[in-house]
Parts: C-alpha cells; sequence; structure tokens
C-alpha cells in the first residue's frame, strides 16, 4: 500500500465532524488503542501458526501416502508460497472493507484448513486423485493465507498513526512467533496426541475463534449489529461442522483405510514414524493370510513369509555364528529363523519404531508367527535408527542381516548408501557375512543392483540371487563378505530343517535371464546422491 492510500486509510478512520456522540458509536474501537492492538497482533500470532501448521500438515499427509518427503514438501511449499502472492495482489481492493474481508477470510480458512487433511485422504482412498487435489488444496490455501497479512496491517495501522515501518516491524514479529509455536505444535503435540485428521481439524476451529475473537471485541461497532449477528452465526456453523467431523473422525479414518485394503483391517495405529496395518483374512486354500502394512507397503503375507525368510537369513548364518545383528525386522519373522541355531549366544536388532516393536512382541497375530521370539533371552532389541545406532557402535557381529523398507522414499535412501554400507562392514567379524533384502530384480531391477553397486563400493564382495515370493513377485537379496572375494552361496552343515530352501535351490537363485542379469552402468547411492530412490521410483511407477 502506497503513502497516500495509507493516508486515506487512516483519514477513513478518523472521527467523524458530527459530533461526540456519534463519533463514539462509529468508532468506539479506536478510543483505545492499546487493547485493540494487542487484538490485532494476538490475531496475527494466531493466524501464523495455523496457516504454518496447514502447510506441515499436507506435507507430513503427502509424506505418510506418497512418500518422498521432498518432493512433496517442494510441491505444497512453492505452490502455497506463490499462493500467498497471489492472495496478497487479490486483498488490494478489499482493504477498504478491512474488518470485514479479513474476518470473511479467515473464516474460509479456517473451514477448508480445517478439512484439507480429511479431504485429500478421502481423495487418496477413494478417488485415486490425491495429487490433483493436493495442487488445488495448496493454491487455495495459500491464496487466504497471503490474503490475511495486507488486510492485518491496514487493521493495525487504523488503530494508532503508526510508521509503516514501524507497523511492518510489530506484524512480523507477531507472525513470526506464531510460526515458531506452529512449526512447534506440529509434529511434537498436534501430531503424536491427535493425529493429522483431528490436528487440523482443531486448528480450524482456532482459527474460526481468531476471527469471532476480532468480531466481538475490536469491530463490533465498524461492523454493525446485523453484520455481527451474521458473522458470529457463521462461525458457530463452521465451528459446527468442524466440531461434526472431528467427533466422526475416528469412523471416518477407519473407513477410508479400509478402502485403501482388500482385506479385513485387525489392527491399525499411526506411530511417530508410519502407518501401521494388520490385515486378515482366509486365502482360497482356506489359510489365514495375516498382512503388515507400513505406511501402505507391504511387509509380509503369513502365508509365503517362510520363503522370504529363510532365503534372508540361512545363507548368512555360516560359520557357527554366535553374536548376530537384524537391522530391521521389528516384526520378528527373522530373528524367529535365527533363534533356530543353538550355536547363537547373543542377537541384536535394531528397530527405529517402537511400535513395530511392541506389535512384534505382544499382538498375538504376530507372536504366533514369529512364534514368541522376542520373549527368547538371548535376544536385545534396540529402538533406534540404525544408521545412527552403527556410527555409534564399536562390536563386531558373525552375521548381520539387513531388513530394511524398500528405498522409495528419501527417508530410507539412507541405509541403501554406500555410506551406510561402510558402517556394516565395520561392525563384521572376521569371517562374517551380511544378506540384504535388496527389492525384486524383476520389477525394479536397476535398483536392484545399485544396492550391489553400493555394498561393493563399500569393500564388500557380493552374491546377487532371487527367490520367488508370491506376495511379492520375484524378490532379491545380496549375500556379502568383507574383502574381494564373492562368498560361495551355501547353507551351514547343521542348518535347521527348512520347508522352501536347500543347496540346489540356493545355487539355482543366483541364476539370472538374460533380460534381468547385473547392469554394468548402475551407480551406487551414496547420502549425497541416493541415486537408489530414483532407480526405484522409475521402475515401479509402470506398475
Amino acid at each position: 500500500m502506497t503513502s497516500t492510500e495509507q493516508d486515506d486509510e487512516l483519514a477513513a478512520a478518523a472521527p467523524p465532524p458530527g459530533g461526540a456522540e456519534n463519533a463514539t458509536n462509529r468508532t468506539a474501537w479506536f478510543h483505545r488503542p492499546g487493547p485493540a492492538r494487542f487484538a490485532v497482533l494476538l490475531a496475527v500470532f494466531v493466524c501464523s501458526a495455523c496457516g504454518l501448521v496447514y502447510e506441515l500438515a499436507l506435507v507430513a499427509l503427502g509424506s505418510y501416502l506418497i512418500g518422498n518427503s521432498v518432493g512433496q514438501a517442494s510441491i505444497v511449499l512453492s505452490l502455497m508460497v506463490f499462493a500467498m502472492g497471489i492472495g496478497a495482489l487479490v486483498a488490494k481492493p478489499l482493504q477498504r472493507w478491512a474488518a470485514l474481508s479479513f474476518v470473511v477470510v479467515e473464516l474460509v480458512l479456517a473451514l477448508l484448513g480445517g478439512l484439507s487433511v480429511l479431504g485429500l485422504y478421502a481423495a487418496f482412498a477413494w478417488l485415486s486423485l490425491y495429487t490433483p487435489m493436493l495442487i488445488v488444496t495448496s493454491l487455495v490455501l495459500g491464496t487466504l493465507i497471503g490474503a490475511e497479512i495486507p488486510l492485518l496491517m491496514v487493521l493495525l495501522q487504523r488503530i494508532r498513526r503508526q510508521e509503516a515501518g514501524s507497523a511492518v516491524a510489530d506484524m512480523f514479529a507477531a507472525d513470526y512467533v506464531g510460526a515458531l509455536i506452529g512449526g512447534l505444535a506440529f509434529p511434537f503435540l498436534l501430531l503424536p496426541l491427535l493425529g493429522q485428521v483431528r490436528g487440523a481439524l482443531l486448528v480450524g476451529m482456532l482459527n474460526a475463534a481468531a476471527g469471532l475473537g476480532l468480531i466481538l471485541t475490536v469491530y463490533r461497532n465498524e461492523l454493525g449489529k446485523r453484520l455481527v449477528v451474521l458473522l458470529t452465526a457463521l462461525v458457530v456453523l463452521i465451528g459446527g461442522v468442524l466440531g461434526g467431523a472431528f467427533a466422526l473422525s475416528g469412523r471416518f479414518e477407519t473407513t477410508a483405510r479400509q478402502a485403501l485394503y482388500d482385506d479385513p483391517v485387525v489392527h491399525a495405529e499411526r506411530s511417530k514414524y508410519q502407518e501401521i496395518v494388520l490385515t486378515r483374512s482366509r486365502s482360497l486354500s482356506g489359510r489365514t493370510d495375516t498382512r503388515l502394512f507400513l505406511n501402505g507397503d507391504l511387509q509380509f503375507s503369513s502365508v509365503d513369509e517362510r520363503r522370504y525368510h529363510e532365503a534372508l537369513v540361512h545363507p548368512a548364518m555360516v560359520g557357527d555364528p554366535s553374536n548376530v545383528l537384524i537391522l530391521g525386522g521389528g516384526d520378528g519373522l527373522a530373528l524367529r529363523e535365527v533363534l533356530r541355531y543353538p550355536e547363537v549366544e547373543r542377537v541384536t536388532l535394531v528397530e527405529l519404531d517402537p511400535a513395530v516393536l511392541r506389535l512384534g512382541r505382544q499382538d498375538p497375530r504376530l507372536t504366533s508367527l514369529n512364534e514368541h521370539a522376542f520373549d527368547d533371552p538371548r535376544v536385545n532389541t534396540v529402538a533406534a535408527d540404525a544408521f545412527s545406532w552403527l556410527r555409534r557402535n564399536g562390536e563386531l557381529y558373525d552375521a548381520i542381516l539387513v531388513d530394511m523398507p524398500d528405498p522409495d522414499s528419501t527417508e530410507t535412501a539412507k541405509l541403501y548408501s554406500t555410506e551406510f554400507y561402510s558402517l556394516v562392514r565395520r561392525s563384521m567379524a572376521e569371517g562374517a557375512r551380511v544378506n540384504v533384502q535388496a527389492g525384486s530384480p524383476y520389477f525394479a531391477p536397476e535398483a536392484y543392483w545399485c544396492v550391489e553397486a553400493s555394498m561393493r563400493q563399500a569393500g564388500l564382495a557380493t552374491v546377487p540371487y532371487s527367490r520367488p515370493i508370491p506376495s511379492f513377485g520375484q524378490w532379491g537379496f545380496q549375500l556379502g563378505v568383507s574383502g574381494d572375494s564373492a562368498p560361495r552361496p551355501r547353507l551351514a552343515e547343521d542348518v535347521p530343517e527348512l520347508r522352501t530352501l536347500d543347496e540346489r535351490t540356493l545355487r539355482a537363485a543366483t541364476v539370472f535371464p538374460p533380460d534381468r542379469d547385473r547392469i554394468a552402468d548402475v551407480e551406487p547411492s551414496t547420502l549425497m546422491h541416493p541415486r537408489i530412490v530414483e532407480y526405484e521410483r522409475g521402475a515401479w511407477r509402470n506398475y
């Protein structure tokens, strides 16, 4: 706003010449600038906190549902910042009715922002329109947030004749403090206590309350009795919609979650790190099929999980290992296989999410599968990030099993990097073997061979092999040892009785068809260049 426009606004706000009584009726709010100014700055604070929560909620939701947190953050933040500029321009002609315009913007923002996460989750679950809806939502919310600042600036200057620079300093101080509180409240308070849907709804109600507060205090006389009654009724209506959605959000999440899975959901929770879902059904053969999903990605099916876990564990259990390390595998199924060796004296299992460990230790559907492996006194569990834990680890292990989620996000990419495998190599005792689940050499061949390239760059000699896992398709592993000589794929002399693997099938598993053999030009993945994410996403995009 130019200085001329500011003078016009201040002139419009000055007491009218029609007598003191008329001036009091029309501009009573102007006669106590201290409390009025505080109320407007408080509104700036609340609006900033709410706006940042909306942004973070959209980023977090995309990370949970789609993965690729960097991409989701880039889409949301860039679109919202762009739209904020548009909103600032849209607000220019509204400055003549700054109080009314701000209240209307605030109420629309409260309704749409509060319902944003719920609406996007519904679009993902039922309509398969998540990305278009995310773009539209980011643009709309960004426009409304951008319109707040110019209107609040006008309201702040109307209260007290103040130089523009001083008013801007006051307003942005309140704005930045609000952003700090909102930015900290979302991950440390709203998300763990309420979850994403209810957290956004509660913030929407707070947004509406900020608008109502200004209506009933500072601008009651300026807006007029009828308009105040109308806007108050609108706030009550919006609050009722958001409150009703809050009350029904649990049922909505259950229904939407079930729409994403073919089988009945028997357990669901959202931990600090991910959404954890267990489904259970009867297979065509009449067997019970229990499945674990993390952020929508299948981790195992009880119908064929032994094919996977026997192929992962037993080729590494050669040489009478007494001290074993498992990275990942919080469901306890790989642990079950390790504990079948009587020579194993100690097993350390490092799992990021305590909720997965708790499920593997306590849920009867999982304990029946892992045979109560966590109750074995030889087992020590650690809830920690495997990368950070390995950096602090000073112990050596006779066998290491890496059972991590697929590298389809920047969060998991570091667990498939050369630096990570260097830390693994540092933790290997002389003659130790490491085995890594490496994804599908059929569906994602570049990502599969990228794992081998990364391990080799870390100083590990590898033998790749794959096994058919009906729930996943053809699935691959990378067996490695420290040094230059690749390990011979074999089983231990005292290997326990296996259902799906023997020496003959293991040797055959190292043979790949010509169209899925080693890709020579695949580069290793590093922390600074997580190529495996690009390979993984590019491969699975067609399936």
